[in-house]
């Protein structure tokens, strides 16, 4: 199994892209997903977090919203939430790992470099658009203000940064090129499994 992690910024069209390596076969796990089922009712995250941050639970899940508003009141709040998330996430990612078939494996993890994660991986792939789509792409989502999309990206890695860290790049400045982009990265990874 030859174990590919994929990152982006926010608006590189990282979701986008890795629904074309699931179309050429490949499994893909997809770490804001796995965050999003630990918080859900049931969910692994729910009791611990609930335990340390009790206001946080809302009709026996996890409220990403008032985690937000309790990290931005004690930003020390986050190093707990990550103490009790990241281990959890770590244990799904595992889970997906033991129980697929298919011969690549895509982990889609938004902070690949920042956490270090590309260690654990076979090689990485890196989406990326110039500043000008990417902020486009962002804004026309609705979901945040200029302000909100200038402060998440202060926080990544810059996209240049990453593409140089990156072994493969794909840019997604349209649906097409980057098909052909994610084909190519397939073939090639497909070509070196049958030759190992």
């Amino acid at each position: 199994m030859f174990k590919l992690g994929l990152t982006g910024s926010i608006g590189m069209g990282k979701s986008t892209t890795a629904g074309m390596f699931a179309e050429e076969g490949c499994a893909v796990w997809d770490a804001d997903a796995a965050v999003h089922r630990l918080y859900d009712v049931d969910g692994a995250a729910v009791i611990p977090l609930g335990a340390a941050f009790p206001e946080a639970v809302r009709g026996a899940a996890i409220s990403r919203e008032v985690l937000k508003r309790i990290i931005g009141n004690d930003p020390g709040a986050l190093k707990i939430i990550e103490s009790i998330v990241h281990p959890l996430v770590g244990e799904d990612r595992a889970d997906f790992l033991a129980k697929t078939t298919a011969d690549i494996v895509v982990l889609d993890i938004p902070l690949l470099f920042e956490t270090g994660g590309q260690k654990r991986m076979d090689a990485t792939v890196c989406v990326y658009v110039d500043d000008d789509t990417q902020r486009d792409r962002v804004l026309a989502r609705g979901t945040m203000t200029p302000a909100q999309f200038e402060a998440i990206k202060a926080k990544q890695m810059p996209a240049a940064e990453k593409c140089g860290l990156a072994d493969y790049v794909i840019e997604t400045d349209t649906i097409e090129h980057a098909r052909e982009q994610v084909q190519d990265v397939v073939r090639t990874i497909r070509e070196t499994l049958k030759n190992a």
